[in-house]
Formats: structure tokens, C-alpha cells, sequence
């Protein structure tokens, strides 16, 4: 099984990236995953259910320790094609 997750940190700080948010790019930048794209106000990365779910731990422990009051992150289910599971497809609509 595939996993995305989006994943943003707060509070927002719009001159420079606070520790947290920091923190939390790093985790997913350095975990063994197979997409990461990182911005300034989301973030999101792909990979097999077992790395995500490992990033997502390690995210919320030391993201948290870094001084973040809010995590709010979705996890979804993708197909090896990248598409959600759960999504629509052209006929469906």
C-alpha cells in the first residue's frame, strides 16, 4: 500500500520558517520516501505505508519539541499510479 500525506505546522511565521516547520521538512526530507515536495504553507510526501507512517511519527515528535502548537496533517491512500484510491474517475461523474 501506497500513502501521501499533506502536513502543515503552526504557528505561521511569514518572514522567515520557524523552527518547527523546519524541523518537519527535514524529517521528510531525510526519510525514505519516494516523493517530498515541501512549500511554505504545505507540504506533502508519498511513499509505502510503513515509511510514511514512520515519517509521520517521527514529524509529530519533533516537530512538536520544536515549538509547534498545531500539526495538522491528511493521510490518503494511493494507488501505484499516484492517484487517490477513493477517487472519481472519468465515468463516475
Amino acid at each position: 500500500m501506497r500513502l501521501r500525506v499533506e502536513f502543515t505546522t503552526e504557528p505561521f511565521d511569514l518572514d522567515e520558517a520557524p523552527a518547527h516547520a523546519v524541523v518537519a521538512r527535514e524529517v521528510v526530507q531525510g526519510a525514505d520516501l519516494d516523493a517530498v515536495d515541501v512549500g511554505p504553507f504545505g507540504n506533502t510526501a508519498e511513499g509505502g505505508a510503513e515509511e510514511v507512517l514512520a515519517a509521520v511519527g517521527k514529524l509529530l515528535r519533533e516537530s512538536l519539541a520544536a515549538g509547534a502548537t498545531r500539526v495538522s496533517l491528511q493521510v490518503n491512500v494511493v494507488d501505484a499510479a499516484g492517484a487517490d484510491e477513493g477517487a472519481a474517475g472519468e465515468g463516475d461523474r
